[in-house]
């Protein structure tokens, strides 16, 4: 049964365009399956690296920027509460609330105040984002640098129909190789600490996109797409180190700096993700091939996963597009993609009404406020 899965996995009509077998690449250096079991130990060196650089460069480099985790209140203990926390839901619905009251014999106001307090000690610190962005931008960063070196002097780069020039009987070069490594790596690695790392709002999103590049990594290393891909990796690394790069300044509170690039990547996303990769990269997936072979399984599943990472583009722009919309008519303060446990609306009014008081009034209907927000806190706590 084994040997009838590995030859209908193996079947050439999935990896390779008709007329041409195996056979035909023998005597060419071309990637082979095997070589993808090396990404597993890079990915495990790269988290290697990834605790040592957080530990010894990033957390001493937080040190000297002054970044600190902020003070946080911790809920009251409460069995009911914290069973229904780690068992049901962390944002319990209003009926919820309700039901939860009668068995607590607290307020309504009282049970939610604990909801956002518990919820904010499981929010990751400061530092913690600060050290993540950090080991990010310094790999993209060289991830890209290795891209650079590995295509700049490559017909392909300035000519895409030499892309498939010869297809699929290319060789492969040793820069190829290792960048296709090194990225595969990274991309495993990122999926091996999904857990441990900071839980974004596209949190799923972000598995989508880990799981469809490792597979579109792992398909076209197979089938000899290694010319196009490395073209799509140093697209998308070039905007990806502005935007944690922005993130790293925003935390040290470097604003200026931070607003600058961000400025800079809502420019270079919009340009690479949303008309480089679809009007260069894919068009070239669709069209040039065909000059060379006729359509197979493979030019469809590799055109489809392109289309998948094309979708999770246009979702991520949106996004993009609220944060500029903040940045330019009010103050952006986080990435939209964050899983802060911010106050509601209505307590934000209420903060900015009381921060922008101006005069005598100003200041005494915040001492008001403030007043009443204590007393009230003291009754909740009796």
């Amino acid at each position: 049964m084994l040997q009838t899965v590995s030859e209908w996995l193996w079947w050439e009509r999935l990896w390779l365009p008709a007329n041409v077998s195996w056979s035909d690449l023998e005597g060419r250096v071309y990637a082979k399956a095997s070589q993808l079991h090396a990404a597993l130990p890079c990915a495990l060196c790269l988290l290697l690296v990834r605790y040592l650089f957080e530990r010894y460069l990033a957390t001493p480099l937080a040190n000297v920027w002054g970044i600190r985790d902020s003070v946080r209140l911790t809920a009251e203990p409460n069995p009911i509460l914290e069973s229904y926390f780690c068992s049901q839901a962390r944002a319990p619905s209003q009926a919820d609330v309700r039901s939860l009251c009668k068995k607590t014999s607290w307020s309504e106001r009282r049970v939610q105040v604990w909801f956002k307090r518990r919820r904010n000690q499981e929010r990751p610190g400061l530092r913690k984002r600060f050290c993540e962005a950090s080991w990010r931008c310094v790999f993209y960063f060289f991830a890209f640098v290795c891209g650079v070196l590995a295509l700049y002097d490559k017909p392909w780069l300035y000519n895409l129909k030499e892309v498939w020039a010869g297809f699929p009987k290319q060789s492969m070069l040793p820069s190829q190789y290792f960048y296709y490594l090194l990225e595969m790596g990274f991309y495993l690695s990122l999926l091996l600490s999904l857990i441990f790392d900071v839980k974004l709002k596209d949190f799923k999103e972000q598995v989508i996109h880990h799981i469809a590049t490792l597979t579109l990594l792992s398909f076209s290393w197979i089938s000899n797409y290694i010319r196009v891909r490395t073209l799509v990796m140093a697209v998308h690394d070039s905007a990806d180190i502005l935007l944690e790069g922005a993130k790293v300044f925003n935390y040290a509170k470097w604003h200026q700096t931070a607003n600058a690039m961000f400025v800079v990547f809502t420019v270079l996303f919009m340009l690479t993700r949303l008309i480089i990769f679809p009007f260069w990269l894919i068009h070239c997936t669709w069209v040039y091939p065909l000059e060379e072979v006729a359509p197979f399984f493979g030019y469809y599943f590799s055109n489809v996963m392109l289309l998948v990472l094309q979708i999770l583009h246009l979702y991520w722009a949106v996004l993009i597009s609220r944060m500029a919309y903040k940045f330019i008519f009010s103050k952006l303060e986080g990435d939209d993609r964050s899983e802060d446990d911010s106050d509601s609306p209505k307590d934000r009014h209420h903060k900015l009404s009381h921060i922008n008081g101006s005069g005598a009034r100003g200041r005494a209907n915040g001492y008001r406020h403030r007043q009443t927000a204590i007393k009230e806190e003291n009754r909740q706590q009796d």
